[in-house]
Parts: structure tokens; sequence; C-alpha cells
């Protein structure tokens, strides 16, 4: 239980606010060390272009690139692949010009999951956003985006995001919430060099998503297109096709495997993930430890986020079994339940963090061939294909070992395999700094923001 002693002028600056949640929220806290210090401060209104969330609207959604715009939600925004596959109508989406995001922007989450930001570089120009998200356009005038991105982006920005929020089961915050948000203002050369570090981190993960990308498309030429998809098939099968397969009756797994099958390019010698990998497994299930100050730990969703340490929980270092849940450098982690057969290949960053049981571990023999490689085969549309279609379950989809072991992996020339390393452990790299940039330019904020306290 928390108690706090609240004077009357509180009252009135919280718009006569009687909830004790508000009162004893970090914003409030905030807005007192902010008040009690003597260093300039604007509100956000003033050095913000415009602060305005995109227009409502009936979407129509369509599975052509072509006949689309991509559509970017609150939670995608955060991700290491923003593009989810979800495209618009642009036929019957007239709304466009309002909806459409730029680079240079700070996008917010206005409900559901309040105050996360991201700073849109120029893999998010020309994607329609969701209603949901308030774009924050600075006036690079009054100050520096990078700088204002990286206040927002601390907990301090974020708990003065957050403050205003209304709302019983679904919270929400609106533009006019955070216009009068304290700016704290910095000696010059200090917002400089802060901007600077986020302008850079940028600058790496959108050079990160072109590493990856073109590795991707480098490999998917090789090994030719797939027409294989998660949509509505029928097809008429002798009994001998499921026995001499996957010996599963479920439609899409048995027409996919086939097709799958059938696609592979004759020229390219295939065999299963099983005949490179040293071991194929589900971390450690059992009761959690959670603590303020421990080791990182991921859901399967956390693993596909841009920065997934900064959302993670941390577990004890006594947690049983920790020893099988703990990540290293190179590791391939797949999803296996609910949103299944996304990968991420595991870095410096997230070298030592622990993962949840709901992402299958793949240890690659880098004697037999390189994780990288086969890293970029799972984020193939085949490579997706193989994993997505084979996935078994009715309320919560699931895939499991034996599943990620049985996938066709090509064996292409060595010569288009290292084209691909190269791509991938750069795009590795580039992530990675990214993060730690990212990190560092928030830390600065917030060990100066601290300094006041004493």
């Amino acid at each position: 239980m928390k108690l706090l002693k609240i004077k009357n002028k509180w009252f009135e600056e919280s718009d006569l606010r009687m909830d004790a949640e508000f009162h004893l929220s970090d914003g409030p806290n905030t807005l007192r060390l902010l008040k009690k210090s003597a260093i300039e401060k604007n509100p956000l209104t003033k050095v913000c272009l415009e602060i305005f969330k995109g227009q409502i609207f009936k979407r129509c959604y369509v599975y052509s690139k072509a006949k689309g715009f991509p559509f970017l939600t609150a939670s995608d925004m955060i991700k290491l692949n923003i593009h989810s596959g979800t495209f618009l109508s642009k036929k019957y989406t007239l709304q466009y010009n309002q909806l459409k995001l730029e680079a240079g922007w700070i996008l917010v989450s206005r409900s559901g999951t309040l105050g996360i930001t991201t700073y849109t570089n120029k893999n998010f120009e020309g994607i329609l956003g969701t209603d949901d998200l308030i774009r924050i356009k600075p006036n690079s005038q009054n100050i520096r985006s990078g700088y204002l991105y990286a206040y927002l982006a601390s907990k301090y920005g974020h708990s003065l995001l957050t403050q205003s929020s209304y709302g019983g089961v679904v919270k929400h915050i609106e533009p006019h919430h955070i216009e009068n948000l304290p700016v704290p203002r910095l000696a010059p050369l200090q917002e400089k060099t802060i901007s600077d570090l986020i302008e850079e981190s940028s600058l790496k993960r959108a050079k990160s998503t072109e590493k990856m990308t073109n590795a991707v498309e480098i490999l998917e030429e090789i090994i030719g297109p797939s027409s294989v998809n998660l949509k509505y098939q029928v097809k008429m099968l002798k009994s001998s096709d499921i026995i001499n397969s996957t010996k599963r009756l479920d439609a899409l797994c048995v027409i996919s495997n086939k097709k799958l099958r059938k696609e592979q390019s004759k020229a390219i010698n295939w065999d299963e993930i099983y005949s490179y990998s040293k071991n194929i497994f589900v971390g450690n299930r059992g009761k959690r430890m959670y603590v303020n100050n421990g080791i990182p730990f991921l859901s399967s969703s956390d693993m596909l986020l841009f920065n997934a340490k900064k959302y993670s929980k941390k577990i004890s270092k006594n947690t049983p079994g920790l020893e099988n849940m703990i990540v290293q450098t190179n590791d391939i982690l797949i999803s296996r339940s609910g949103t299944v057969g996304k990968s991420i290949l595991i870095g410096d960053e997230l070298n030592g963090a622990a993962i949840s049981e709901h992402a299958i571990r793949l240890v690659i023999d880098k004697n037999k061939i390189a994780p990288e490689y086969v890293f970029c085969f799972l984020n193939t549309h085949r490579g997706k294909m193989a994993l997505e279609t084979n996935a078994f379950g009715s309320v919560i989809i699931t895939l499991n070992e034996d599943i990620v072991g049985n996938v066709m992996l090509p064996e292409i020339d060595k010569k288009d395999q290292n084209k691909i390393i190269t791509l991938i452990k750069e795009y590795l790299k580039c992530l990675d700094y990214a993060i730690v940039l990212e990190n560092k330019a928030v830390d600065m904020i917030e060990k100066e923001i601290e300094s006041w306290q004493k």
C-alpha cells in the first residue's frame, strides 16, 4: 500500500482529480521535480510544429501489396520488422494524406499500453499509421528532434506522457493531454550530443533493415518463388500422399507440404534442418521468480521488438532451471505458440538473456553451415510457410521441435552463401549498435534529471 499526503494546490494543478492512482503515480512526482529545478523548461506544444492523432476510419484490408498501403499499428512500431504484411485498400482508403507517416516524427501509443515511443526513420515513410498513434512533429528551429525523443522515451518522459490517462478497462490519452508537458532544456552542446546519438541510432536501424531485406531477396531469387500461402485451399489427395509424408490429416498442412516440396528447385540440394543442427529444444518450464534487478526475461513477443530488453521483465538468478533458459550469440529463436514461425538471431545485445518456453531454440552446428544463413532462409517466404503451414492446434496454434527440424533447407553455392552470411552479420551489427546508441542517449537524459535531486 502507498500513502501520500496531498497538498491543496496539487488538486488545482491536476484539474481537481481525486483518484489516488493519479497522485501516487510517477508523473506528478516528475512534475514536482521539474518545477523545483531552476533549469529552463518549454511546454511540448512550443517546441513542436504539430501534435495530432490519425483519423478514425473504416478499414478495408487487402492481401495484395500492389493494391494496398502498408499499415502500422501501435504494437508494430516497436518491432524489429515494422512491416506486418497488413495492407489497406488503395481504392477505399481515402484518408491517405491524413494517415501517412514521415521520417523524423515521434510516435506515441495512445491506447491500451500507453506512452510507448518510436522515432521514425526512412522505413516509416509512406506507411499508414493507426489512429491509436499520437504523431509529434518537432520544430527543428526550437529543438533537436533526437533530443526530444530521448526525453520522451526516458522513464521521466514516459511518466508524464501517461499521467493523464483516462478510461476503465482500456486506458487512453489524447494529444491535448500532452501539449503542456514540460520539456527541460539542457546546454546546447548537451542536447546536440544526445540528439546525435538518436539520429545515428535511427540510421543504423534503417541500415539493418536494408541489409536484412537484401539478404532475403538474394536467397529468394536463387531458390525461386513459392505460391504457398495460408489462404483457404481445396485439393483431392491420395491416401498415399498422407501416409508417405506427414501422416497428418489437417488439410492446410498436407496440401502445403506437398506443394512446397514440388516447388523445390531440382538444381539445388535440399536437406532437413536436423542435419545441420546441434540441438533443437524448448527452454525450461516452471515457476518464474520476477525481481527488479535480475536477468532480462524475454517472452516470444518481446524477442521480436527492436529494443527487447527495454520492455522485458527480469527474473532472479536463483530461478530453477535458469541454465536452460539463457540464450547465446548465434542461437536462433522461433516463436512456437500463438503467433508462430517468427524468428530472430541472437546478437551481442541479447546474449545472456533468458527466453520463455514459448520460443524454440535452434542451435546450428557452425562446422556444417552458418547460423546466419539458416536464419535468413527462415525469413524468406518459403521458410516462413514451411513453419506456419505445419503448425497445429485450434485455439492456440503451436509449433514443436520436430516441425522445425523437418524444414527443408537449400544448400546453395558457397559464394552466394557467403554473400548472405556477410549481409546478415552486418544486419546484426547495425541492429545491436542502434540499440546501444539509443539506450546511451536515454541514459544521459535520466542521469541528468536524477542529478537535480541531489
